[in-house]
């Protein structure tokens, strides 16, 4: 456990930066989520797995490592995934080499529901997102975002 005498308190500006960081980490997702269903059948969270499925190669991935993609845990990601599963957007299949382990699988509806619901999210990304941004340098944001969470 860490010496709390010896770590040196947040300063005015780092104690704000992580109340906005935790404020936006909690309120992005609802509002994104928000619009999303008042579009689609989809949340957002339920977008950004058809999303990483679709950027793969076959459209299928470890259940595991989809929830680390998309930061959540592997029983949030078999929620996740029973639900579009229900909707028959994705499949579920043993992976070959590890018998062990589930892909999650984008089928043809779950490609074509994610081309439908792509410009509601994007709109929605513009709304809560980059229209707050301007005048700021976004590459600079990414930069000192990914120094948090690398890629």
């Amino acid at each position: 456990m860490a010496d709390v005498t010896r770590i040196k308190p947040l300063n005015r500006d780092e104690e704000a930066f992580l109340r906005a960081l935790g404020r936006v980490m909690t309120l992005l997702p609802r509002l994104i989520d928000a619009d999303m269903l008042d579009e689609h059948p989809i949340s957002g969270t339920e977008y950004m797995v058809l999303m990483h499925l679709s950027e793969v190669p076959r459209n299928r991935m470890r259940m595991s490592e989809l929830a680390n993609l998309c930061g959540l845990s592997s029983s949030g990601m078999t929620r996740v995934v029973n639900r579009l599963e229900s909707q028959s957007l994705v499949l579920r299949e043993k992976a070959l080499d590890d018998r062990r382990a589930w892909l999650a699988v984008l089928t043809d509806a779950g490609l074509t529901q994610l081309e439908q619901a792509w410009p509601t999210n994007l709109a929605s990304m513009r709304r809560h997102v980059f229209s707050r941004l301007n005048g700021c340098d976004v590459g600079a944001a990414v930069e000192v975002l990914e120094r948090i969470a690398p890629q």
